[in-house]
């Protein structure tokens, strides 16, 4: 756990939040390089050769689309954010034409705290065997590159999902003893992965710098068992993890499970896909940093113009940041005129802004239609 110096140390927030600060960035995935070659989900999954063609032949044909200002991926092992279940006894699936997922279980909360209870040799648990032996197969082919391990975990309140399905939710009413204690061991069996696993990488077993948190399923928790389940179950696990910052990614939160976050203390705050929050409810609810994220499939709807307008909404309504990812659905000429849209228009307003325009200044930029849009027909 952290001294007690640390837990009572808080963000400055008002330096963190200082609205002359504002960034942007555009990545890409590897659905994107899957798209561009043609190369099956499944056998990207499945197959190192696959996996090796797609990221020789994919990032030069995506770059060569794209241009230089979308970052390319790294070369990583297909990512598997059911690592941690996995080494647990979970079994995996691997699709013909869909991600990687997870055979549900029909083991209780009392079922489960005896398997908690039992220290796990991660390194030989579950599929992790088979993952390194196709890293081992990738890094041979790209000596000069580092070829990550995505082997990962989920935050506490969605590995309680993946291990009870719909009696996770169920569970705190039902019965909330046995819940908090099979959340305290689930968290420590999570911390006790990620020490692994850093370990494995050749870093530091606790990060001193930060550590981040996905952590979807708790937005499905209503805020009153917030401060009974979800937040003992969170300073357990940055507690475990680092004695630096601490970040996350919540996807669907509502308005008031927001001041949570401020509360645990973030330094940053993805809130991805949440059709209850915009940019200006989450500026004026908390001090936390944000970033507002455009997903491939709000493209679809969206032309240039709006395009242009939901970045300078966003940034004037208080995103410390607007951020996008080049994924599947979107190799061909009319997305790639959107992306440079959305590029041009996040260096604008970072110039307008490191210039000394004020935020409210941006709202200049937006159109009749975009103020209109951005964000009470939003998503």
């Amino acid at each position: 756990m952290r001294s007690k110096e640390v837990l009572l140390s808080r963000p400055d927030y008002q330096s963190l939040r200082d609205p002359s600060r504002f960034s942007w960035s555009v990545g890409s995935t590897y659905l994107a390089l899957l798209e561009a070659t043609g190369i099956p989900l499944h056998a990207f999954y499945t197959d190192p050769d696959a996996g090796i063609e797609a990221y020789r032949r994919g990032r030069p044909l995506l770059a060569e689309m794209y241009g230089p200002d979308v970052a390319l991926p790294a070369p990583a092992t297909p990512p598997v954010s059911y690592g941690h279940v996995s080494g647990l006894g979970m079994d995996l699936v691997f699709p013909e034409g869909g991600e990687v997922n997870y055979v549900r279980s029909d083991r209780s909360v009392r079922d489960w705290i005896p398997v908690l209870e039992r220290p796990v040799d991660w390194a030989h648990a579950g599929m992790l065997p088979s993952f390194l032996e196709y890293r081992e197969r990738m890094q041979k082919a790209l000596p000069g590159e580092e070829v990550k391990l995505s082997w990962g975990h989920e935050g506490p309140l969605t590995t309680a999902y993946e291990m009870l399905d719909f009696r996770a939710f169920t569970a705190p009413y039902d019965e909330p003893e046995d819940f908090r204690r099979f959340l305290r061991l689930a968290t420590d069996s999570i911390v006790d992965f990620i020490r692994f696993m850093n370990r494995l990488r050749g870093q530091p077993e606790v990060n001193p710098k930060s550590g981040g948190l996905s952590d979807d399923c708790s937005s499905m928790f209503g805020h009153d068992l917030w401060p009974e389940f979800v937040m003992p179950a969170w300073e357990r696990y940055f507690s475990g993890i680092t004695t630096g910052d601490r970040t996350a990614h919540v996807e669907d939160l509502r308005e008031a499970q927001l001041p949570f976050l401020e509360e645990i203390g973030l330094v940053s705050y993805d809130p991805s896909v949440s059709a209850k929050l915009n940019p200006a409810l989450i500026a004026r609810t908390i001090r936390v940093p944000f970033g507002w994220r455009l997903v491939n499939f709000h493209y679809q709807t969206m032309n240039e113009r709006d395009i242009r307008d939901w970045v300078f909404q966003a940034a004037a309504d208080g995103a410390s940041s607007v951020f996008t990812f080049v994924c599947s659905m979107m190799c061909n000429e009319t997305m790639v005129a959107k992306v440079h849209a959305f590029i041009e228009a996040a260096k604008e307003a970072k110039r307008l802004i490191e210039g000394g325009a004020v935020r409210e200044d941006l709202r200049r930029e937006v159109s009749a239609a975009g103020r209109k849009r951005f964000w009470a027909e939003w998503p």
